[in-house]
């Protein structure tokens, strides 16, 4: 089979406010190559990080994964048609500082970002994109009809809310179709009380650098806890990784490389550790492990998995700051002239796959960040019990999760 991708995307919904340490010199040169357009906002990783813990905590024991890359940049496009305390909100909610310049700069990373993607080689396809459905009968600003489209390339549809199941058919057929088939029905429901839909998705498929060979697959036993046992497909491959055994926060990490600028950091809590670990996470300790690590050779044991998340944001973002815009006070001036408008609904969903082949889905230190490099001390690394997982293409994070039941 060849590598696989990962998926994901997030739909945005208005409708009327009445309606209820040894480092790898060639990682770096690629991290220092993919620098253009990366880090878009400051400190965008602990909103990522925020935004998993407050996912996890939805769904206890469960399967984690979304694109921290995509809710942001839908983030930021919305902030481009608010106003008042609902743009403070958003921009403040993603670790923006608010002075002079910050915000244009956060754009125009975007910007740059979106078009170094689009010259992106064959041995990785990521492909990263937005677009609008508004109805003819409502004025949007041509001011924020530019800015989407130049800053974050949006395509625009003229779509009457007025038939909503052609609308819906309008919207869903797009986003199968930008997602490669991934994500088909993205919108269950509209009503003619809807007049705006904007969707963002995100589409990444790689080959692993050296990939795991399928006749070493074997069913073993995955423990979902101590005394709960599934069988799962375990793939594994003997070579040299770059490992992490990060003592602050108790876990081991390991970095599995994909053609292209990308990798996988596959993270094992130590046993009954889970909480410290999620609890522990920021972009500080991102940072840590794409830049340190001791190169080592060990068998690697990782399962297949297919895991699929669908969110409510508009139910979870009010606990990271980000309420107004979902309320009556949201001020979407910057969009249409519409006083009565707030966003009623925002959709993010994500797959990803890993097998054999690949994946379809579509550094600052301190007392609590003090890593020591070690060697194995055993041949084998083992992720049979539940894990993290992070997808990072340069030094942006595309997709974040856990895998409690692969």
């Amino acid at each position: 089979m060849r590598l696989f991708s990962i998926l994901c995307l997030l739909l945005l919904s208005l409708g009327v406010a009445s309606r209820p340490r040894s480092r790898s010199r060639s990682w770096e040169k690629k991290v220092k190559e993919s620098s253009v357009g990366a880090g878009v906002t400051p400190r965008s990783e602990d909103f990522a990080f925020n935004l998993y813990r407050a996912l996890a905590s939805e769904a206890p024991g469960q399967n984690v994964v979304f694109s921290p890359l995509s809710v942001t940049m839908s983030l930021g496009m919305l902030s481009l048609g608010t106003g008042s305390h609902t743009k403070t909100q958003i921009l403040e909610g993603l670790g923006l500082s608010l002075q002079q310049g910050q915000e244009d700069k956060f754009h125009k990373g975007f910007q740059q970002l979106l078009e170094r993607f689009s010259q992106l080689r064959d041995d990785l396809q990521l492909s990263l994109g937005s677009a609008l459905f508004a109805d003819p009968a409502v004025h949007i600003w041509d001011s924020f009809l530019s800015a989407m489209k130049t800053l974050y390339m949006a395509d625009t549809f003229s779509t009457s809310f007025g038939n909503p199941e052609m609308a819906k058919k309008k919207i869903n057929d797009y986003v199968a179709k930008q997602t490669k088939g991934k994500i088909v029905d993205l919108i269950k429901d509209l009503d003619s009380t809807h007049i705006m839909v904007l969707v963002n998705y995100i589409f990444f498929r790689a080959k692993w650098e050296t990939a795991f060979s399928a006749k070493n697959t074997q069913q073993k036993d995955f423990y979902i806890t101590p005394k709960k046992t599934i069988q799962v497909p375990m793939m594994n491959r003997e070579d040299e990784y770059y490992y992490i055994l990060d003592q602050s926060i108790s876990c081991t990490v390991v970095r599995v490389p994909y053609q292209g600028n990308a990798t996988a950091l596959f993270i094992l809590p130590s046993e009954g550790r889970m909480q410290q670990v999620e609890s522990g996470l920021n972009g500080r300790v991102l940072k840590n492990w794409l830049n340190t690590g001791t190169k080592s050779r060990f068998r690697l044991y990782l399962p297949k998995f297919s895991i699929e998340g669908t969110y409510q944001l508009e139910k979870i973002l009010p606990k990271l700051g980000i309420r107004d815009a979902f309320t009556s006070h949201a001020d979407l001036s910057g969009i249409t002239n519409h006083a009565n408008i707030k966003l009623s609904e925002m959709v993010h969903t994500s797959l990803v796959e890993v097998d054999e082949s690949g994946t379809r889905a579509a550094a600052a230190t301190g007392e609590l960040f003090t890593f020591r490099s070690a060697q194995p001390m055993t041949v084998e690394i083992k992720f049979d019990r539940p894990f993290l997982f992070a997808i990072v293409e340069g030094l942006n994070l595309l997709f974040l999760g856990k895998v409690t039941y692969p």
